[in-house]
């Protein structure tokens, strides 16, 4: 799974407001002919971009080209159960990507385009954030 080798600082702020207003970076293809972009603001795990990765990967099977856009940078705490309040911040649990809407999340090329948006399907089906297939306006130019 995906994770930051090392942050300038351990635990992160929950960050209110991250999700406000639409993604003005990242928001368009710049790799391949075909992608998946987010529809409404959250936050991607680790864990779930791995899953939609795989698909994705199983999907093409062993053609074509992805790449993956965001990458989960921001640590999330939990503290154990039955804690009590105070006594500090919690452990670092996880690491999750903070998603925008129109993000750019995964690119695909050298596929059929009908192969390639069931393999966004399916990849779409793992992740926690509503998605859309996006094509390149420059495609048949490719």
């Amino acid at each position: 799974m995906l994770q930051p080798i090392r942050t300038k600082y351990r635990k992160h702020h929950r960050g209110r407001g991250q999700f406000k207003g639409k993604a003005t970076r990242g928001a368009t293809l710049a790799f391949g002919t075909y992608g998946l972009k987010s529809q409404e603001a959250g936050e991607i795990t680790s864990r779930q971009l791995e899953a939609a990765r795989r698909a994705l990967t199983h999907e093409a099977a062993r053609g074509g080209k992805i790449w993956c856009r965001i990458f989960p940078q921001k640590p999330i705490t939990r503290k154990s159960p039955e804690v009590p309040m105070g006594s500090g911040k919690g452990a670092v649990e996880f690491y999750a990507a903070v998603v925008k809407p129109g993000t750019m999340l995964f690119e695909m090329d050298g596929l059929p385009e009908a192969t390639a948006k069931e393999a966004f399907r399916l990849a779409s089906h793992k992740l926690p954030v509503m998605t859309k297939f996006v094509v390149s306006i420059h495609k048949h130019a490719l």
